[in-house]
């Protein structure tokens, strides 16, 4: 049996560290950092060796195979090291698809990804598939795969864990977008970006489905002069009626009465719709299940109303396309939490909208330089904050009633917060906090 390194113990290393050890592959974790007690837990019950704060080289050399956690970049010297020596490195999910016969619909894109695969998990729970959710959301792949199968799995996939494979192949295969994110990650270079993403349908064949934004400028241009193998089904970012949702015409689905608001989660939806059908959903099924979805929080999360204020909490949208849609999705006038860790962003796109409907900007970041730079001129009022709690106050002043105070941050979080997460958190309690 193959000796299987697996660097990285967060959910997607241990994951698939535990499907390694079920394969019966003598397997070791290394993490350069501390775990977390859940995953440390994980391992000793299953008797699977791992050492943290420390990467063994001499141990990690002896390896066959090394499954890497996507956090970890392709051009770490470790990783770098690694090839150079010739030994394969693979993601999680690459991994994990080896080890599947099951139907797997993957779902990529730089906006939108969480919500479609949710709403694609719970069309097809919903219409009483057995059904997993993990990739980048939920479980990890590996350990379903491992210790709770399914029939069907719906896969979150980042451009990060598309960059590890070689061989998977979803079944179904959809990309809502493209638009400039992580170019850290690729030498700032839209191009590698793009590239990453279509890794998707590296391996899709004709009996496979593509479903693709036929809207997006970089998913037509590159589609440009290239033979797609994959059943393609195209979907439009209909701007009509965002409530209504029609199929070649004939099959029409409301969103009314849904928690689905907005253009950009009409194309979710029509997405997800698309990914049902091709497994045999029935409409009937698939309105029901529109109708009892609840979206993740941190995704233009209503929190409360106060004295005529609505909070909203959009903690996720971490880069400009994803406030340009919620700043399209949410009535003016706004106050707009906006700031963090720069990703090369350019704030072009949003001008107009900005403009339109925001009153006033406060800034959360380290450095807000660019963010004043940029909207200095076209919004009277912008403060700065270096915590979730001034942020918040200083919000409250500038906002009266009938206005929308939206933390929509276009950045990451990790200047003043864990994630993402730990800064939606962080806004909502406060918030709740203030109605009590």
């Amino acid at each position: 049996m193959k000796k299987i390194v697996i660097l990285g113990g967060g959910e997607s290393g241990v994951g698939a560290a535990i499907l390694a050890n079920v394969k019966g592959h003598p397997v070791f974790l290394s993490d350069s950092g501390t775990l977390k007690a859940v995953y440390r837990e994980k391992l000793e019950t299953n008797n699977i060796p791992y050492e943290e704060n420390n990467h063994d080289r001499a141990r990690i050399f002896e390896a066959d195979l090394i499954v890497k956690s996507p956090g970890i970049p392709d051009n770490a010297p470790l990783i770098k090291a690694l090839t150079e020596a010739g030994i394969p490195v693979i993601s999680e999910i690459e991994f994990a698809g080896k080890h599947t016969n099951s139907v797997i619909i993957g779902i990529t894109g730089s906006n939108g990804k969480t919500t479609t695969a949710n709403l694609t998990y719970h069309l097809l729970k919903t219409a009483g598939f057995d059904v997993g959710l993990g990739g980048n959301i939920g479980h990890s792949f590996a350990e379903m795969v491992a210790v709770a199968p399914h029939e069907y799995y719906v896969l979150e996939l980042s451009s990060f864990q598309l960059d590890g494979i070689e061989y998977f192949q979803p079944d179904v295969s959809v990309l809502l977008n493209i638009t400039p994110d992580h170019l850290d990650r690729y030498d700032y270079k839209m191009e590698n970006y793009i590239a990453s993403k279509f890794r998707i349908i590296k391996n899709q064949e004709e009996e496979d489905v593509f479903i693709f934004n036929t809207e997006d400028k970089n998913i037509v241009d590159f589609l440009k002069n290239k033979e797609l193998l994959p059943n393609g089904i195209t979907v439009k970012m209909q701007t009509e009626d965002p409530s209504k949702i029609s199929m070649d015409g004939e099959v029409e689905f409301d969103l009314t009465n849904t928690t689905l608001k907005g253009i950009h989660n009409r194309f979710n939806a029509e997405c997800a719709i698309h990914a049902a059908l091709s497994q045999g959903v029935s409409a009937a099924d698939i309105q029901r299940g529109l109708e009892g979805f609840k979206n993740s929080p941190h995704r233009l999360e209503v929190i409360a109303t106060i004295d005529g204020v609505t909070y909203i909490n959009d903690s996720k949208a971490t880069n400009v396309d994803s406030v340009y849609y919620a700043l399209q999705a949410v009535e003016g006038p706004i106050v707009l939490i906006i700031g963090g860790v720069d990703k090369g962003n350019d704030y072009g796109a949003i001008l107009p909208l900005i403009k339109e409907k925001v009153k006033g900007i406060v800034c959360l970041g380290i450095d807000n330089e660019k963010i004043k730079a940029t909207f200095s001129t076209i919004v009277d009022e912008i403060v700065e904050a270096d915590s979730m709690e001034m942020a918040i106050k200083k919000s409250c002043k500038m906002a009266k009633s009938g206005d929308q105070v939206l933390l929509s941050p276009a950045c990451a979080s990790f200047d003043l917060f864990k994630n993402y997460v730990d800064r939606g958190e962080q806004f909502t309690e406060i918030i709740k906090e203030f109605k009590s």
